[in-house]
């Protein structure tokens, strides 16, 4: 038998950066020029959408992957076997450093399995950001919160990132307890995003500072109700940018989470997610509240159809939609219209034109046909 009494950072960096896959609060997207790749070095490379309308390609990685933590459906959790490392954050810097000079990378996203407690773990993640602000570094920082970190710790991370994320999982305190029984929902992550919602919240200093989340869908029994109700609730009330979804993996957990023995197959998690975040888009940039979303009579999101044709199909007394003066939150209402088909239909009208068939707005492919049945001209 050969033990390896040491590896290099580089070694390490191909561990942490492949464990880091696990948590997508930075890095999925509608179209897939903006998914993540994998780059020449087999690192996993995240594109990012800026404020100004950018993109810059994120660096990410975990600072350790060893944790005290026994989340059921964590690959990394505490009695899980896998391989164990950990970069000091000067090693970190160094590696972001030769990436980010090299133009391979633009942006950081940095995270960590809690290896010791929360504020230890904090506070190596901090020093990482910190020690890039002092070396100049103006770039794209989002750095990960971690649960039950005190206020100084989150502070002073928002003070250094450019967003933040704190991820909640799942739907509800009793739906938590079945994942975690070395987290407290209410301590660990409930109060911690309502602190930076205010710190982060408009016209606060640190208003420019995104604010994002993700669950985990499939791990345990909240239904997607639960979830949609919870996105609502973080949109309207706590003013996050972003909530991103991940579905649990057969496999990946431990033997007793309820993902395990569900009955969903991992092709119907991924429907499941798919679904969640065509919901969110409702809820972020369609103009609908949680309590528009249309549910099955078990709670969750149609697999089959898209919760805004099933909303379609409920609501006959909103059809049809005449095209040439609705406005744009009807006009998004309608299946088969986003917003950039809204935004050219009003252009069309600005110039005085009369829409009168589909195919003047452009090429009647298939998503565009979905509209056929709910507007007139």
């Amino acid at each position: 038998m050969f033990i390896k009494k040491s590896i290099s950072s580089e070694e390490k960096l191909s561990i942490l950066s492949n464990d880091s896959k696990y948590d997508l609060a930075c890095a999925c997207a509608p179209e897939k020029s903006e998914h993540r790749r994998r780059s020449k070095e087999d690192k996993w490379i995240y594109p990012v959408v800026l404020p100004s309308g950018g993109k810059t390609f994120l660096f990410k990685t975990l600072l350790s992957n060893g944790c005290i933590n026994n989340c059921k459906y964590c690959p990394l959790r505490v009695n899980a076997d896998t391989k164990r490392c950990a970069l000091t954050p000067e090693e970190l810097v160094k590696l972001f450093l030769s990436y980010y000079k090299n133009r391979k990378v633009s942006g950081l996203f940095l995270s960590s399995a809690v290896t010791d407690n929360p504020d230890g773990t904090m506070e190596r993640i901090n020093r990482a950001a910190l020690m890039l602000r002092r070396d100049n570094f103006r770039g794209y920082i989002h750095l990960k919160i971690i649960p039950g970190a005190s206020d100084a710790a989150i502070r002073k991370a928002v003070s250094l990132a450019s967003a933040v994320s704190l991820n909640i999982e799942t739907a509800g305190e009793d739906n938590f307890k079945a994942l975690s029984t070395t987290k407290n929902y209410l301590r660990d992550i409930i109060n911690p995003t309502r602190l930076i919602s205010r710190l982060t919240k408009k016209g606060s200093f640190f208003h420019n500072v995104k604010h994002t989340t993700q669950f985990v869908v499939g791990a345990s029994r909240e239904t997607d109700r639960e979830i949609v109700k919870y996105s609502g609730t973080l949109y309207g009330e706590l003013n996050l940018d972003r909530i991103y979804f991940s579905s649990y993996q057969r496999g990946a957990g431990s033997s007793d989470v309820y993902g395990e023995h569900s009955g969903c197959t991992n092709s119907e998690l991924l429907i499941r997610e798919h679904r969640l975040y065509q919901a969110d888009w409702l809820l972020r940039k369609y103009g609908f509240s949680a309590e528009e979303i249309p549910f099955s009579g078990n709670g969750n999101l149609s697999l089959e159809v898209d919760p805004k044709e099933m909303w379609a199909r409920g609501h006959p007394e909103f059809f049809p939609v005449n095209i040439n003066c609705a406005g744009k939150l009807e006009l998004l209402r309608v299946p088969g219209i986003g917003l950039v088909v809204a935004d050219r239909i009003l252009k069309f009208r600005e110039n005085n034109a009369k829409i009168r068939e589909l195919r003047d707005l452009g090429r009647l492919n298939k998503t565009l046909k979905k509209a056929i049945p709910y507007i007139v001209f």
